[in-house]
């Protein structure tokens, strides 16, 4: 009886050791999903970048077409635009300080230089949001 019990318990546990393996496979897949969405979208968003700039200038309703079907595959894909605008505060896990402009609005967004793209409902950041933030020279120095 005690053989049996013991046999019980073994099993109890290699399965349970399974099911945590199995979890596990599981989870890192979704991970790997994840940095391969996100490898192939740090290749595109240069082109979409060069896109949104031309159609600043061009104002052209074919290449609007062209970058609204941009936009509907990356979100088929899961990915998202960064939602950052002139006078939120500077968020250093979502963005990217690449100036310094001096005011007294300390840590704020003056100005948003390229936008960010972050992986929808979740933490995953792709690429953050490039901005200009308002400063003081002093606290460059300390």
């Amino acid at each position: 009886m005690q053989k049996k019990n013991e046999l019980k318990i073994q099993l109890a546990r290699a399965l349970a050791d399974y099911d945590n393996l199995r979890k596990r496979i599981e989870s890192d897949r979704a991970d790997w999903s994840k940095i391969e969405t996100a490898k192939i979208v740090l290749r595109i968003l240069p082109v979409f970048d060069m896109l949104n700039k031309a159609q600043e200038h061009l104002k052209d309703s074919g290449l609007e077409l062209v970058i609204q079907d941009f936009k509907s595959a990356l979100a088929d894909l899961g990915v998202e635009v960064i939602a950052v605008q002139v006078g939120d505060k500077f968020n250093p896990l979502l963005e990217e300080a690449v100036q310094m402009v001096e005011d007294d609005q300390v840590n704020t967004i003056c100005e948003v230089v390229q936008p960010g793209w972050k992986m929808k409902n979740e933490d995953f950041i792709i690429r953050p949001a490039k901005v200009k933030v308002f400063g003081k020279k002093e606290e460059l120095h300390e």
